[in-house]
């Protein structure tokens, strides 16, 4: 059916990469790029051997020319991006040149500044029309999944979602005293940054931290539960009907924050250089290199993930409540493809998505959020390779 190439070998890349091996009748041939090359190689070593045929290479994803002699030596129908979020506009520029398809799991996130919108990657959509090739943005769980199941509900129950809900649950336990399950980096930016959400078109900015819920989850219990800002949020607001207020809610334990709030005190989780032994270092890149390594967090972990959608809305006149959500288990995942259900759950909707435009399903020119493709075959493909969701009507609200 097609080939890919997917840039990066992190934890995320990892399950694409086994995914996309399961999936062979798409996935017929893909070439693994890192900055990393030994990285690519150990994967290739693991997966070799199976129907879909592994190339290797090496790649600084920061170097658009680079990125650009890869797509024309390899030839892919499609570049999946799981590198890092600062790498999205490099690797966006080297797939106009070369007419090829593009996905991503996160937005565009510049190094200097911790903010992540999506402004800069929509500004592709003429030239992306132009060149009559597609870009899917973010493509993970959250973002991604979620804006699948979003539109799936607008499609199927509702004629306007007023009130939507993302919550995102992780009952795992690593044992350490502290970890992030992705990249530290940009895992701490996320949750230091200000949260917000939309109200009546409008964004409400609040501090960080400030809101907390408490909510009982199916499977996973009771958990503290924290609104942030969260890039989905932008684009859902533009592409739902009726919608009034969106918000994302992550669960933290209490040791967790404990340990960010003494970190962020001590100035550990800034993004300023300070000169240290005559060099300059960012505070949070160097507490990144003292934490575990999320890849390494796999074997450790145990317990489940519960991330989904609660909505508000009517549909024929009548209000109506829908939930729809998938649970994973940790240590399942890690059984199937060695990693975690964090990498588990964005690296499988990214082969899904990938797989919806070699199929011609998700094939369209320009730049687009997920909800804007038909979600019914993605749906059905979330059941099928690994993320079963579930839904339930009148479920209880986050007051």
């Amino acid at each position: 059916m097609g080939k890919a190439l997917i840039i990066g070998a992190g934890g995320v890349a990892s399950v694409v990469v086994h995914k996309c091996c399961q999936n062979h009748e798409v996935f017929e041939e893909i070439c693994i790029a890192s900055r990393t090359k030994s990285k690519c190689d150990a994967l290739k070593e693991k997966l070799d051997g199976g129907k879909t045929i592994i190339h290797t290479a090496q790649v600084d994803a920061d170097n658009t020319q680079e990125v650009i002699d890869l797509i024309e030596s390899f030839k892919p129908d499609l570049v999946i991006n799981v590198a890092l979020p600062y790498q999205d506009l490099t690797i966006m520029d080297a797939c106009l040149a070369t007419g090829v398809d593009y996905l991503d799991t996160a937005n565009y996130e510049p190094k200097d500044t911790a903010k992540f919108e999506y402004k800069w990657q929509w500004e592709y959509k003429e030239r992306f029309e132009q060149a009559g090739i597609t870009a899917v943005l973010g493509c993970g769980f959250d973002p991604g999944v979620t804006g699948v199941f979003s539109a799936y509900a607008q499609k199927h129950y509702f004629d306007e979602i007023h009130y939507l809900d993302i919550l995102d649950a992780n009952a795992g336990d690593h044992g350490y005293p502290f970890a992030t399950n992705f990249n530290p980096e940009i895992n701490i930016r996320e949750i230091t940054a200000k949260g917000s959400y939309i109200e009546n078109g409008n964004w409400v900015e609040t501090e960080p931290l400030e809101i907390k819920k408490v909510y009982e989850f199916p499977e996973i219990g009771e958990k503290d539960m924290y609104l942030l800002h969260h890039e989905e949020l932008e684009s859902l607001a533009l592409n739902l009907n009726g919608i009034k207020r969106i918000r994302f809610f992550m669960t933290f334990s209490q040791k967790y924050i404990t340990h960010l709030n003494v970190l962020e005190n001590v100035g550990m989780t800034s993004i300023e250089p300070i000169e240290y032994n005559g060099q300059q270092i960012q505070p949070l890149q160097f507490l990144k290199a003292v934490l575990p390594d999320p890849a390494s967090l796999g074997p450790r972990t145990k317990g489940k993930t519960n991330i989904g959608c609660i909505m508000q809305g009517v549909k024929d006149g009548e209000p109506r409540n829908y939930y729809v959500y998938n649970v994973c288990d940790h240590e399942e995942c890690y059984k199937e493809v060695g990693s975690q259900a964090i990498s588990y759950t964005t690296g499988v909707p990214a082969m899904i998505g990938a797989m919806m435009v070699l199929t011609g399903k998700w094939k369209k020119p320009g730049v687009f959020n997920v909800e804007e493709f038909d979600p019914d075959p993605f749906m059905d493909a979330l059941n099928k390779w690994g993320l079963p969701w579930q839904e339930t009507f009148n479920p209880t609200l986050v007051d």
